[in-house]
């Protein structure tokens, strides 16, 4: 038997949504995340510092088209990683673009996360990485005209 190489972490993560301009909209517009590729109809592609966040429309998805067919019914959900200092700053910033916070969770360890909901109803976490025992991220600069980088 042989021994596989460790892995040591996940490059890409998958949400589906029918409407990727209202998708576009989240990640881009109010969570400020880059556009890498987008083939309207089909998907948008977003670029992290060191992984890609990947939204299909399920229908064209399944096809296959060159690759594997894959899709889901249903919400799927994301937790993107910020620094604890910055969780207060992210729930004003959601609301400020009508994003209403759907969940506060306070973790045994005594971090805490907040829960979203996407265009598509996806649920979008942000959690320190302290929840899960991981080494914490710095928290971001104050930016004096805006509540969030733009």
């Amino acid at each position: 038997m042989t021994t596989p190489p460790p892995l040591t972490r996940v490059l890409e993560t998958v949400l589906y949504a029918r409407d990727l301009e209202a998708a576009e909209h989240f990640y881009g517009g109010i969570l400020g995340l880059s556009v890498h590729a987008r083939r309207p109809g089909q998907f948008v592609f977003f670029r992290l510092p060191d992984m890609m966040l990947l939204l299909f429309h399920p229908d064209v998805s399944r096809r296959g088209r060159g690759l594997p067919p894959h899709g889901s019914e249903g919400p799927g959900h994301v937790c993107f990683a910020v620094a604890e200092g910055d969780l207060e700053r992210w729930q004003a910033h959601l609301q400020a673009h009508g994003v209403a916070v759907e969940h506060r969770q306070r973790w045994p360890s005594g971090h805490w996360s907040l829960y979203v909901r996407d265009p598509a109803g996806n649920s979008v976490e942000f959690a320190p990485p302290a929840i899960w025992g991981l080494p914490p991220l710095p928290s971001s600069p104050t930016y004096p005209q805006d509540d969030m980088p733009p």
